[in-house]
Parts: C-alpha cells; structure tokens; sequence
C-alpha cells in the first residue's frame, strides 16, 4: 500500500529577487490628447500570463515634483489586488513638457515556486492610463483605473536575474509616443532560512534512490537534506555571483560619477568570515574588498564570472548544516549591506547614474539590434558612358568603357527572399542574453523588419573627357557659395568659442497628397537621439502636390528660409550661435520637392549648412522604368487627369524631347553634392517606388537598353552618383538601407498587391529608423 516516508524538519534557504525601477522623467514627445495621465507598473514571470508575482515592497520619493499645485493630483498608491504599482497622476499640456517623477520602487519576487534559481524571465509591464482633463477628484482616479491608453513591456532574462543595472526606455506607442526614463537594478538578496517537513513522495518505484540529473545519485538515508543542501548550495553559488556582480557594478558608477564609496565596515559587519573565506580560498574568493572612487577592487577582485566558475560543489556539500547556512547567511548579509550602499548611493547621484546607464544602453543598442541588420560594404563606382560621337547617340547606340562598376544582377524579389531566410534563421534562435530586452522588438524576433545596411566607399571623381556626354557639365563647390547675411558664421568659425551652440534644424517633407505629419515617428526617433534639434513638419505643399514640381520646390525653399532666419535670429539673442546643421527628410517624392528646393537661387546662402540627407523611398530618378505594371496604369489615368504636372513629370512626358523634361535637368543641378551624409531607404517591397530609383543605382532594363531613353537614364545616374562622390579633401558617408518588412503582416488584399502595403510601412512603422539611427547616431545629432 502507497505510504509516506517522514523526515524530520531540515532548513531550506529563501532567496527572494529584488527590482528596483527608478522613474526619473516623464517625457511628452508627441501626445495627441491632453489630460490626466498615470504610470502603473506590475511584475510577473514569463511563464504566466495572469497573475502578478512581483509584490511592491518600498517606495522612496527621492524629491517631490515642483509642478504646481495643476500639475500633480494626489499620491501614489500600491493596489494589492494586483500587486501594482502606479504614480501620482499628472496633467500634460504642450508637447515635449517634462514631469519629474523622481523615485525608486522596488519589488520582491519569492522564488519558493522553483526548484532552484529561476529559469523562466521576468517580465516588467509598464501602462499609460489617461484620463480628460475634465475629470477631477474621486472621478479622476477611476477613470484612470478603468482601461490602460497604451502598454510597453520589457523582458529581464534569466541570465540578468542575478545582477543587472541598465538604462530602460519606454516608450509606449506610435500613437502614444513618449520617453519616460527609467533605470533596473537587479539582485538577489534576503536569504533566510525555514523548516520545511517534505514528503518524499510514495510513488517512488525505488525509495531508497533519489537521482539528481546533474549530481549524480544520493543515498536516501540523507536523500532528502542531501538534496536540500544541493539546492542550498546551488543559492550559495547564486549569492556569490550576485556580490561580485553588484561590487563590480558599484566600482562602475563610482568612477562614473567620479564619488568614492566607503565600504570601509564591509568586513567588520559581517559575520563568519573566516568560515566562508576557507571554503572559498582554493577558488582565490575573498570578501575583505573594498572601493574608492579611482582605483579597482583589493584583494585581487576583478568583478565578474567568479563565483560562476566555482565547481567545487563536493566542497560544499561535505559542510555541515549549520556550516553551509551560515557560509549562505553571510553572503546574503554582505549582498544586502552592498545592496543598502547602492541605493543610497544612487539616490546621492541619480542624474549621474541614470546618464552613465542611458550611454551605455545607447552604445550596446548596435550590438544588440545586429540580430535585425546585415551589414556590406562596396566600392562607389567609377563608371561614366563614352558616347562616341553625338551622331551615334542619335542613333540610339552607346558603348561603356571598363569601369569599376558592377552592375547587380539581384532583383528585388531576389533581395526580399534572402530576407525572409534571415527573417526564418531569426524565429530559430535562442535569444537569452544578460541585456533587459524591448518586448515590441523581442516579443516577435521574426516579425521585426530586416534592413540590409550597404556602406558605399568614395571612389574618385569621375574624370571629364571630351567623349563624355558630361564633358559640358561645370563643377560647382559645394563650399564657394556666401552668404548675404549679416553675420557671416562661416566666416567666423574659426574665433568660435568652444562654448558656441551649434543651431540644428531637421526638415521632414512628406510625398504625393500627405499630410505634414507623415513623418512624425521618424521626428521623434529623431528627437530621441537629440533632443536638442529644431524640427519643421512642412505644410508648404500640404494639399498641393498635383502641380509643377518647381513651384512645390519653390514654396518649400522660402519654408524652409523663414524657418531657418527664425531660429538663428532666437539662437543669437539668448546665446553665441557658433553653427548650424540643416539636415533633410523625404518621403516619396517629397524628396524630390527636397532636391528641387535645394537647387533653387535663394536657398545659395544656406547651401554651406547642408548636414544629413535621408530619403525615404524617393524616385530620384524617375519611372523611366517602372515594372509595375498595375502602378503604372494609374499614373497613367492620373496623367489624363488635369493639374497633374508632377505625374507627367516623373514619367519623363513633360517635354517631347527627354533632354528637355525637368526629371533629366534636376539631376544636373548640384543638390545632392553639399550633404555631408546621405542615406538612401529603399525597399524591394515597394511597388510605388521602382527599387533602382530609390537607391540611384542602375537596373537590368536601363543596362540592357540601346536607346536614347537608356543613355539619358545613364546620363542622369551618373549625374547624382558625381554628387555624392566626396572630394579627395572631404568626408562624406553614403548608405543604401534596403527595409525588408514582415508581408505576412500585410495580408492578401490590394495594398499589398500593388505594392502599396511597404510603401505606407515607412510611414507607420519606426522600428526600422530605430535600428539605423541608433547604428549610426553620429549621423543623427
């Protein structure tokens, strides 16, 4: 009959793990509703989606918000029905206002449910909840209560439970696009000991055996405490590391926020040192450390994998049951002491802190995100079209010299497959490392869009020869323009104190009948990477762009003039302007109104300003050849259509003669030669946009094309790419980024069909900037 074999009360070890979440700032980037908005936090494991394990256990308000008594209503509050966490409400009012939170709350997460060290992640589960601003009182907290506005997650992978200090952005949404700067600090600390009366379970086929996959097999006569002091020492172990983990993390922001940290009681406060220091001693362990604020560790401490690394479990083992929990007791004694050091630490040098982590984060995000992003590098070509004579161009009949040029033989559904077997190679990895991961990003690995980045090396300029069809093509440098202005910065840079504050202006020009926030999730990614530039969401050619792309080109120049005279004339009245930066964002053909007003007479003075160049899926040089044929059919019924010049434009049929339609002259005009960085986005899975025309290089069609309609087409490309070669004196970077998102997201219907489905995902997906911005932030501020 099945019976029970009872064993006398044996001590257990309790860890519990500590989180800690600093709430430094709320940040309001693009908002749409004012109102009453609130944070609310809860914890839970990853293996269970419904109940909320993590019980808040301390808040300190490291000082209150000085807002005004409109700005915050109320306190925060601990909800124990879910274990939540939530802040004080606060009143949003503008864009880009600031609410300084200010605070520390920790949660304790038991660990009794596994067997041993957790192995399952941590999920942190941050919501907005949004009230009206008519809401007041009693109604406004349970209208706060009633459903969340918007909701960003983060994973802490098992790997990063015993020790973790890292910067944490949320963001929420594109709809709710805010920054609230938040830190993690992880550890395990509390270990405490308790009587536990198991049962060896009666089912067991061989009662006198209990196995252990990773130890091998115990007598049951101590089976039981065996397997007790096993799983204690497996947390003497875990202790450890989290020690030497948070010892070395304190030496970090030491040196960080260059302030010592007196340790000097570490040893004398602790008890069994010498217990714990003969156990330790063949491993080179000891816990007599301590930090200042300049130099590492004594004692031979270097931080790290030690206590990872200790296999002399049998050690361990053979102490006795007092022994063993007192060497845990003072481990966990010493983790608490260093944890209580920490936080008051922090709490002294919050901002300090929080900007060392937020580097940090910003430094690995490149090499977290490679996962996504496949990186190449080519050779600009040197490549021009010898005509011959213009008798054999009449003719129809070119030849090409040999060249470093190397024409792809890849189409683009070439390209969007060897994406999709990244994209398949991605939904097969393991990802667990020791970095908090975002779960908009890691929550789907293989729905998160592919970018192929191609990092193209300046080759020389081109060389004019009297067989060139450039050979009547003037060179114009970038830098010979002056300006008319009264105060000529160009001129003064060189008695420029190195206090001067540089003026940077972003431009965003949204494409064919948009709207001029279009390209706001690329604004606040923007923002994100510098939160100091000025920005202009462009309205000349909102609703106007069915007309002459000279006239939209026109409009934008004087746009951007009055925008630009606005903020140097502020810049110059509270501060020494030193700089500007002017910098560019197309969509679609907003690119070309970009070109066109760049090449514009009034725009010479600002030409000198020119930074950072990112065109989003712009046809630069045209539909000469376009292969969607559905795609062209409507332009074509759009070109039947009156006041629709731009469409006759980009088509080439303005003009009877091709030499004379204003696609071909634009790419003679010097607009792309005064960038400093280009970057090109482009996407196989664009049918709006032909892929070649996106990324200004040559296609199968214009290469294979013996007539004037290809030698044109090779004229013009050979143009743009003379623009954005660098002088042997000048750095310029140029990239082509293909964005390869996820169709199945999309669906079998007609925006997909068309090619539409891409071409709108650059407008509505910011994942994609998010990766290069954040790859190649030099670039960006």
């Amino acid at each position: 009959m099945p019976h029970s074999v009872k064993v006398r009360p044996v001590a257990m070890l309790e860890v519990v793990q500590e989180i800690g979440i600093y709430i430094h700032r709320f940040h309001n980037l693009d908002l749409f509703q004012q109102g009453w908005y609130q944070i609310k936090i809860t914890m839970r494991w990853e293996d269970n989606e419904n109940i909320s394990f993590g019980i808040p256990a301390r808040v300190v308000q490291y000082e209150a918000p000085d807002l005004g008594p409109s700005s915050i209503y109320g306190i925060w509050r601990i909800d124990d029905t879910d274990n939540s966490f939530s802040t004080q409400p606060f009143r949003i009012k503008y864009a880009r206002q600031d609410i300084h939170l200010c605070m520390m709350i920790s949660f304790n997460l038991s660990l009794s449910r596994f067997e041993g060290l957790p192995t399952t992640a941590v999920i942190l589960k941050f919501e907005l909840m949004y009230a009206p601003t008519f809401e007041n009182g009693a109604d406004l907290q349970d209208s706060l209560d009633a459903y969340p506005a918007a909701v960003h997650e983060f994973r802490i992978p098992p790997k990063a439970l015993l020790g973790l200090h890292s910067y944490c952005p949320v963001h929420f949404d594109a709809l709710h696009a805010v920054l609230v700067d938040v830190s993690v600090h992880v550890s395990l600390l509390k270990a405490a000991s308790y009587p536990s009366a198991s049962k060896v379970p009666s089912s067991s086929r061989n009662p006198e055996v209990i196995t252990d996959r990773r130890y091998g097999t115990l007598n049951q006569g101590s089976a039981e405490v065996g397997y007790l002091n096993l799983k204690n020492v497996m947390l003497v172990k875990a202790l450890l590391t989290a020690r030497d983990i948070l010892l070395e993390e304190l030496q970090k922001l030491s040196k960080a926020v260059d302030q010592a940290i007196d340790i000097s009681e570490f040893v004398s406060k602790m008890n069994n040192v010498k217990l714990l220091n003969s156990v330790l001693q063949a491993n080179q362990f000891a816990t007599d450390v301590e930090i200042s604020g300049q130099g590492k560790p004594q004692n031979g401490f270097e931080g790290g994998n030690g206590a990872l690394e200790f296999s002399n479990v049998e050690k361990l083992l053979s102490l006795s049951k007092s022994e063993l929990l007192a060497c845990c007791q003072s481990v966990a004694d010493q983790l608490s002491y260093l944890w209580s050091i920490f936080l008051n630490f922090h709490r002294d040098n919050k901002t300090k802190i929080l900007e060392f982590l937020r580097d940090t984060w910003a430094k690995d995000r490149k090499a977290e995100w490679s996962i996504w992003m496949v990186y190449s590098k080519v050779e600009m070509p040197h490549h021009y079209i010898n005509s011959g004579s213009d008798e054999s161009s009449n003719r129809g009949v070119h030849r090409r010299v040999s060249s470093l040029w190397k024409l792809s033989d890849e189409l683009p559904q070439t390209l969007a497959t060897r994406a999709e077997l990244h994209r398949r190679s991605i939904a097969q990895m393991r990802i667990n490392n020791q970095s908090i991961q975002d779960m908009h990003i890691f929550g789907d690995p293989s729905r998160i869009p592919i970018v192929i980045v191609e990092r193209v090396m300046n080759a020389p300029r081109r060389t004019i020869s009297e067989n060139s069809y450039l050979r009547h093509v003037g060179r114009v440098n970038s830098h010979s323009f002056q300006t008319g202005f009264d105060m000529d910065i160009a001129n003064k840079k060189s008695a420029v104190q190195s206090n001067a504050r540089v003026l940077k202006i972003v431009v965003f020009v949204h494409g064919f009948q948009g709207h001029h926030l279009d390209l706001r999730l690329l604004r606040n990614q923007w923002l994100l990477i510098d939160p100091k530039v000025e920005f202009l969401m462009s309205e000349a050619n909102e609703d106007r762009t069915f007309g002459d792309f000279r006239e939209m080109g026109q409009r934008l120049a004087q746009e951007v003039i009055s925008f630009v005279k606005k903020k140097m004339d502020k810049a110059s009245r509270y501060g020494n302007l030193g700089d500007i930066r002017l910098s560019f964002v197309g969509h679609s053909i907003g690119n070309l109104i970009i070109r066109t007003a760049i090449a514009e007479s009034m725009m010479e003075p600002f030409l000198r300003y020119l930074y950072t160049y990112v065109s989003v899926s712009g046809p630069h040089l045209g539909y000469l050849y376009s292969s969607n044929s559905l795609f062209n059919s409507g332009l074509w019924i759009l070109k039947k259509l009156k006041g629709t010049q731009c469409i006759h434009q980009l088509t080439f049929t303005d003009d009877p003669d091709i030499q004379n339609t204003f696609l071909y002259k634009l790419c003679k005009q010097k607009t792309l030669d005064h960038f400093r960085h280009i970057i090109l986005l482009s996407s196989p899975q664009d049918g709006y946009v032909p892929y070649h025309s996106a990324r200004i290089e040559s296609c199968q069609a214009a290469s294979h094309d013996n007539s004037k309609k290809g030698i044109v087409f090779l004229e013009m490309l050979n143009d743009c790419l003379d623009q954005i070669r660098a002088n042997p004196s000048e750095h310029r970077v140029f990239i082509r980024c293909d964005v390869n998102f996820d169709a199945t997201a999309y669906g079998k219907n007609l925006n997909s069909f068309i090619g539409r489905a891409a071409h709108i995902e650059f407008l509505e997906s910011d994942i994609f900037a998010k990766f290069i911005m954040w790859s190649f932030p030099e670039l960006f501020r």
